[in-house]
């Protein structure tokens, strides 16, 4: 890559204002804390105008850094002109309930198309699939969740990886061990889910387990007190990421730290002491969301080093292959057919509640 600038991948993931870096935020970029770009609705206005912005983002460094999106489908699909419609992870499940077949068809498709299109536009990652449980008391996530049978969620979720891995695309279970049970909404107060591990482990754990033996790429933990296994937020626990995730069910992905900006986190102090939280609990990488401040504070105040192991998972999780442009997309006739089977699910599927 003519002209970027050869630097290793740091462990801080941050975000851009606009449809277009600015100097300052270039030289951001360029810091070697920084490992990755997080985009949002405001950086988008066309696939051509996205694919632009991610190839100046690629153009920087060398090994390019990692661009992510929060793009699940339903109401958590952050680029939509121009994209498909992807239904919420509900509509999957009611498809289930009546066909598990089609079901599974129709989510490897939906992962499919998800990161068809993101990687034509030069996106690396999408943080999904969802493989919280529905029990019908979080706001949060609702019907971003599968099903209410954990079983249902390990299958689908799982063909789900399948389709993005066709597209090019790793992926990125959430919200580890589960945030399912919670009424609270992390971004604004701090949830706290009373119930012992047996019960946890039997039921939210059931998801992450099967899609950890099954190659998932990467899990973003919960900031959810569990005060049954410990009194942290599970993003700053080494007992739920180094005890539990990695060495009982044996984890090998990467661990990205749910947004460091968000009310969940504040418990662990400021930014600085948020992120050194994450890091000794076992997370790899950390994101600041929507606070360039708390950035730039963190950047020029943490002291940390990626550690090889690190670097490798990062690398794993990159995007690899997928059709190299949003005009070739439109004429691949895989990526048709799966939009067709996408457009055939009833998004009002994802309306209604389903239980175990």
């Amino acid at each position: 890559m003519s002209g970027a600038r050869v630097m290793p991948l740091g462990p801080v993931i941050v975000d851009i204002e606009g449809r277009a870096m600015t100097p300052a935020e270039r030289a951001r970029l360029l810091h070697p804390l920084v490992g990755g770009v997080i985009l949002f609705t405001r950086n988008y206005a066309s696939p051509e105008q996205l694919a632009a912005l991610t190839q100046e983002i690629h153009a920087l460094r060398q090994p390019p850094l990692l661009i992510t999106v929060d793009h699940e489908g339903g109401r958590v699909q952050r680029f939509r002109e121009g994209f498909t419609a992807l239904p919420a992870m509900r509509a999957l499940g009611a498809v289930w309930n009546r066909d598990r077949a089609q079901a599974k068809s129709l989510a490897q498709q939906t992962g499919f198309v998800l990161a068809a299109e993101l990687r034509a536009c030069g996106v690396d990652l999408s943080f999904t699939p969802v493989l919280d449980v529905d029990f019908g008391h979080s706001s949060v996530i609702g019907d971003r969740a599968f099903h209410a049978d954990p079983a249902a969620i390990a299958e689908l979720a799982l063909a789900v990886i399948h389709g993005l891995r066709d597209g090019g695309m790793s992926s990125v279970g959430k919200h580890f061990p589960g945030h399912g049970h919670v009424r609270a909404d992390s971004h604004h107060e701090m949830p706290v889910d009373p119930r012992p591990f047996e019960e946890i482990e039997a039921i939210d754990l059931l998801p992450f387990r099967r899609l950890v033996e099954n190659g998932l790429g990467a899990i973003m933990p919960a900031h959810v007190v569990y005060p049954a296994v410990d009194d942290k937020p599970a993003g700053f626990s080494r007992v739920w990421l180094a005890d539990i995730l990695r060495r009982r069910l044996g984890f090998d992905g990467m661990i990205f730290s749910d947004d460091l900006s968000m009310e969940g986190a504040r418990s662990a102090g400021g930014v600085i002491e948020r992120a050194e939280a994450a890091f000794a609990a076992g997370c790899d990488t950390v994101l600041v969301c929507n606070d360039p401040v708390a950035a730039d504070q963190l950047l020029a105040g943490l002291k940390y080093q990626m550690p090889a192991v690190a670097l490798a998972r990062i690398a794993r999780v990159h995007g690899r292959g997928g059709v190299e442009s949003p005009a070739r997309l439109r004429r691949d006739t895989r990526y048709l057919e799966a939009v067709a089977a996408v457009n055939s699910i009833d998004a009002r599927d994802g309306e209604l509640p389903l239980t175990r």
